[in-house]
């Protein structure tokens, strides 16, 4: 009998504690709000693309890629360009594509090779001092392909615990309309990222034959906009 006994209370016992921590769960309340932040940025990386092409001058003298290419990299050198901010984006008719310029250029004597650099630059300014280098009649393009920012993963980093922050203020915000107070996070989610990273339109004049070598370069259209970095986020606050 004392066993019986024994065995209900403890039952009993248990299911009381249950009890307890099943309307513990039920009655915690909680606040779930989202956080923003948001920054706008000048980019210090501009990545110009630049197209070089072999051209004939007045005489009909060939001018060929290896002096195009010596002369472009003198006037980068000379702005003080680091040798890791150069690179070669792709070939036309020459070097990788030797063989095929070599057979067709017995078809085609006039076919020209061409070549296109990425440069890295700073400002306008730096693109600007590039272009008064460039020459005219080997330049066929030059764009802007991408901006970015030096600091670019220490900037997301800081917009991150902002968002969080905020998150924290707007939760504070709608607590005290009901005079309760936040208490802990209880989830976080990583904040989710927006970018807008608006491309310039940048554009220089196309060479052909028949411009004259000392013919003033036609303009840079530059419309150049600030890089636009969001982070939102949502966040579980319990209320006490």
């Amino acid at each position: 009998m004392k066993k019986i006994v024994l065995a209900f209370l403890a039952v009993m016992c248990f299911a009381i504690v249950h009890a307890q921590t099943t309307d513990n769960t039920i009655k915690q309340r909680t606040i779930n709000v989202n956080g923003h932040s948001e920054l706008e940025i000048t980019p210090d990386q501009i990545y110009v693309d630049i197209q070089l092409q072999e051209y004939n001058k007045k005489n009909g003298d060939k001018v060929d890629i290896e002096t195009i290419r010596n002369q472009f990299l003198e006037a980068v050198k000379n702005m003080s360009i680091a040798d890791t901010d150069v690179v070669i984006q792709s070939y036309s008719g020459w070097d990788g594509n030797y063989w095929w310029y070599r057979k067709n250029k017995k078809k085609n004597p006039d076919l020209k090779a061409g070549i296109t650099y990425e440069v890295k630059l700073k400002t306008v300014d730096d693109m600007d001092k590039l272009v008064d280098k460039l020459d005219d009649q080997a330049t066929q393009n030059f764009n802007i392909s991408r901006t970015s920012h030096s600091n670019l993963d220490s900037i997301k980093k800081q917009l991150k615990m902002q968002a969080v922050k905020n998150a924290k203020d707007e939760a504070v915000y709608l607590a005290s309309a009901l005079d309760d107070n936040v208490g802990n996070a209880l989830t976080i989610n990583d904040p989710n990222e927006s970018s807008d990273y608006p491309q310039p339109r940048v554009m220089y004049k196309m060479a052909t034959a028949n411009v004259a070598a000392d013919q003033e370069a036609a303009p840079m259209n530059v419309d150049f906009k600030k890089i636009k970095i969001e982070m939102n986020v949502n966040v579980i606050f319990e209320l006490k």
